[in-house]
């Protein structure tokens, strides 16, 4: 049977969306990894399927575009908010990362704006998780030569997936592909990592470029950019709220004094629907 999706993307983050409450939606690796190319499949950062939930409204299951699982998406869960309610109450959703809340700002038929709180992040060493015991402020991690490394001492955060932030002069300037593939798969991170570089621009604002483990250079990263604004406040480098612009475009990152949650918000847009073979 043909399975409906939409295409969505978040900042230039896509996805394709299936609404799996009523179907025993279960895609191989290798259909996933058809699906997601862009040069002879539908292409996508990762796939989403909104399943049912005991504990919330839905539950959202995510799939890297080479086929693994992983907790969480940021941007996603933006998209599947809106799929859900574009009337604008609190919306439950539960995802292997923890649970969310996302609440729907504005809303037509194509587009939205919509915040999420992302709950508290993670900052022992081992709820990134590392492999070993190590300050998660200063890794002692480096890109470069041991003499003279070119990126060093990141922050390591958790935002219910791993996140580490190398902060750099000059963002643009950074060979995301290479470096950020050296530490995807680094042994000091035994379920890997999504990596950021991040130059900040002002108190309030960072420009950051994110690899993201299992999809590669992407143009944002809703987690990401969460775990961005939580590395720089800490370090003193920002105020705990702020923009952080990525290749796709800005989001307003709040990190909340009150009970430390992490509130993201942005916008979503449907770009078309189609039918996967079932």
């Amino acid at each position: 049977m043909p399975i409906p999706f939409l295409k969505m993307n978040g900042l230039g983050n896509d996805f394709i969306v299936i609404d799996a409450r009523d179907t025993g939606f279960s895609p191989r690796p290798d259909d996933i990894r058809a699906w997601g190319d862009r040069a002879s499949g539908i292409g996508f950062d990762q796939l989403i399927a909104i399943e049912g939930s005991e504990i919330g409204d839905a539950f959202m299951r995510v799939w890297n575009s080479d086929g693994g699982t992983v907790e969480t998406c940021g941007n996603a869960l933006r998209c599947v908010g809106w799929v859900l309610d574009k009337d604008g109450g609190d919306l439950t959703i539960d995802t292997l990362g923890g649970t969310t809340t996302a609440r729907v700002l504005e809303a037509d038929a194509r587009t939205g704006m919509v915040s999420v709180d992302m709950g508290k992040p993670r900052l022992n060493w081992e709820e990134i998780p590392l492999s070993e015991e190590m300050d998660t402020l200063r890794l002692e991690l480096q890109i470069g030569p041991i003499d003279a490394p070119l990126y060093h001492t990141p922050v390591a955060v958790s935002m219910g997936n791993p996140h580490v932030v190398f902060f750099v002069d000059d963002v643009m300037a950074v060979d995301v592909e290479k470096s950020g593939s050296l530490i995807e798969h680094h042994p000091l991170f035994p379920e890997g990592v999504n990596v950021e570089f991040a130059q900040v621009i002002d108190r309030n604002t960072i420009r950051m470029r994110v690899w993201e483990r299992g999809s590669g250079i992407t143009k944002a990263c809703g987690t990401g950019a969460c775990a961005t604004l939580v590395a720089a406040a800490r370090r003193g480098l920002t105020e705990r709220h702020g923009n952080v612009i990525m290749d796709g475009g800005p989001l307003h990152i709040l990190w909340r004094a009150a009970d430390d949650h992490v509130i993201m918000t942005g916008p979503v847009e449907v770009e078309f629907e189609g039918q996967l073979d079932g």
